[in-house]
């Protein structure tokens, strides 16, 4: 696999998965932290679906930790959300079969929090072979610490660290389509 192959995001081979951002457990979380992971998220969100790019929704046991929250729930409403209860999003049979049945071989990780779901799902991915690229300003654990810690992890397990528009300006190509024209208002 080149270089460009790991660090490049092509739209036909790319799939969101946004992870565990849970009411119950925001609540838990940083405010103005949570607010950019909200806003980055949502910008992920939005140019995927104007990209025909799959989404696939993670929420770890909804009956304690709520459902998804509803501002990106809305933003998400033609992704399929797989309810589990191990750690990794890849211990949930459906996602693992949702996520191959995409045909998709490059995953963008969304989420919380980083040093658990994030970081272990980050992991399966890899060992499965898929390229993973993490967005580290739409990622977030409750200590910045444990953020970091996770952070270097999944980068020495060949996860790429990315930001949001980075994964926006990859997967828009060039300037000047009517696409990017709509996209890129929202990272101004």
């Amino acid at each position: 696999m080149s270089i460009k192959d790991s660090f490049f995001l092509e739209r036909d081979k790319t799939v969101l998965v946004v992870i565990d951002v849970q009411e119950k457990l925001c609540v838990a979380m940083h405010d103005d932290v949570l607010k950019k992971l909200v806003k980055n998220i949502g910008i992920l969100l939005e140019s995927t679906a104007e990209l025909n790019i799959p989404v696939l929704v993670t929420e770890q046991y909804v009956k304690g930790l709520g459902a998804t929250l509803p501002e990106l729930k809305e933003k998400a409403a033609a992704a399929s959300c797989y309810e589990k209860m191990a750690f990794s999003s890849c211990g949930s049979a459906e996602f693992v079969d949702a996520l191959k049945s995409t045909g998709r071989t490059q995953v963008i990780i969304t989420g919380m929090e980083t040093h658990v779901c994030v970081l272990q799902t980050v992991i399966e991915l890899r060992e499965a072979g898929f390229v993973v690229h993490v967005v580290k300003d739409a990622v977030m654990s409750r200590s910045k610490q444990n953020w970091q810690t996770a952070v270097q992890a999944m980068t020495l397990a060949g996860a790429v660290p990315t930001c949001t528009e980075s994964v926006l300006f990859q997967l828009l190509k060039v300037a000047g389509t009517d696409e990017f024209k709509k996209l890129s208002k929202l990272v101004r």
